[in-house]
């Protein structure tokens, strides 16, 4: 008689460059059609992140996107509207090395054409001007652009509730602004507070998506992230799961895997990441608890007339209100930030209460 140990054997684990050929050929071949909007979404972030870290990709890679390159004119021509995502994919297999040159009369042709000026939003129209002019294009001149955005971005109180569209509007803006790194962006200190502030909402929160957006706006910033943000993003990226699967749906978390991905690629640390299958891919991470966030402002709401903005005479009547995980949680975020107290302020909204 013999005794059988079962084991759960660990998934296996690659470096980005051991799993460049088979992520392509995910997002490019096995996860949708080319039709698909989201298609244009995901192939645009995966292959603006390979992009913009300097990645090595070998030319066997990119010939899954070969078709869809040599086809890009005609897409254009019949989806103006998706010009943003088109020129992405474009310009950026020509500078991972797809052979052609196609992407300067594109964007020469999508300038002519003004599409910039038929988008309403500030961050669209700094993502198209930084896309013409990759291929020294100019999009119709707004002298007060950069103004507004550095306006957005100096408002730290903004940030300092949960907003999401905003968050990630503030991310994508330093982004912009830096060329992805690739320049100083000259923020000012109020702008640094702001991205402060929505790193303190993403830990309470533990949205590694957000947070790892967060930690890559601080490093093209010039600023170091706060140590315990950068440590729960690499755990985030330890705990993805990607596996194949062939009939279920692919609303999963693929966009979290590749930005924790980058995170982590950012920080200088040799990434080892979860292996990607040949085929098609779910993304998953493991279940993880709730969080502090909700907890917390389900706490403050408690409270009513006795909220406080102070944070120094609020955390014991916070902490007793919270489960131990919760007020741990809220105890490492806190005491890691020294712009926490002013944080808390904005975030406890005592104002309202005693107007």
């Amino acid at each position: 008689m013999s005794n059988v140990i079962a084991l759960n054997a660990l998934p296996r684990r690659d470096t980005l460059t051991e799993r460049l050929p088979a992520l392509i050929d995910c997002f490019a071949r096995q996860r949708r059609v080319t039709d698909d909007v989201f298609w244009l979404k995901e192939n645009a972030e995966l292959l603006n992140i390979l992009e913009c870290t300097g990645q090595q990709v070998p030319s066997s890679a990119l010939d899954a996107h070969a078709e869809f390159y040599a086809d890009l004119p005609a897409r254009l021509a019949f989806f103006p509207q998706y010009y943003r995502f088109l020129l992405s994919i474009g310009l950026d297999l020509e500078d991972l090395g797809l052979p052609g040159s196609q992407m300067e009369a594109l964007c020469a042709n999508v300038a002519k054409q003004g599409l910039p000026e038929a988008e309403l939003s500030d961050l669209q129209r700094t993502e198209a001007r930084r896309l013409l002019a990759r291929r020294g294009s100019v999009a119709h001149p707004d002298a007060g652009l950069d103004d507004r955005l550095r306006a957005f971005i100096n408002r730290p109180t903004t940030f300092a509730l949960p907003n999401k569209k905003a968050a990630y509007e503030l991310t994508h803006i330093v982004f912009y602004l830096s060329e992805y790194g690739r320049r100083d962006p000259k923020l000012d200190p109020e702008a640094l507070i702001s991205l402060e502030y929505v790193g303190i909402l993403a830990h309470l929160d533990r949205n590694f998506d957000l947070l790892a957006e967060i930690c890559i706006a601080l490093r093209q910033a010039g600023q170091v992230p706060l140590p315990i943000w950068e440590d729960a993003v690499r755990q985030g990226l330890r705990a993805f799961r990607v596996a194949e699967a062939q009939d279920t749906g692919l609303s999963d978390a693929y966009h979290e895997y590749l930005v924790c991905t980058w995170a982590v690629s950012s920080m200088g640390h040799l990434d080892r990441g979860a292996a990607v299958p040949s085929g098609r891919c779910v993304f998953t991470r493991q279940a993880q608890d709730g969080g502090a966030l909700r907890p917390l402002s389900a706490a403050l709401m408690s409270l009513g007339h006795a909220r406080s903005g102070d944070w120094g005479a609020m955390q014991g009547s916070v902490y007793a209100m919270l489960n131990d995980d919760a007020a741990t949680l809220l105890f490492d975020t806190a005491t890691a930030s020294e712009n926490f107290a002013s944080f808390f302020q904005g975030f406890a909204r005592a104002s309202a209460v005693h107007a």
